[in-house]
């Protein structure tokens, strides 16, 4: 289930590690993404973030996430 919060938080939460530590996480390339869902995204919150990220990247709904971001 997708929600409204979850938006703001795939557009303003940042990559807390790795390659693309720093970059929020609508802003993370999708073969980055993919490879997380092949290996196992990470546990938690971050996780599900980044599983919706994918799906709206496969979906080509970025436009609306991007308006969301910090300024």
């Amino acid at each position: 289930m997708l929600d409204k919060q979850d938006l703001v938080d795939i557009a303003r939460t940042e990559m807390p590690f790795g390659k693309y530590a720093g970059r929020v996480l609508i802003d993370l390339p999708e073969e980055y993404l993919l490879w997380f869902a092949k290996k196992e995204f990470p546990k938690g919150r971050l996780g599900h973030l980044m599983a919706l990220t994918l799906e709206i990247k496969i979906e080509g709904l970025e436009g609306l996430v991007k308006p969301l971001k910090k300024q």
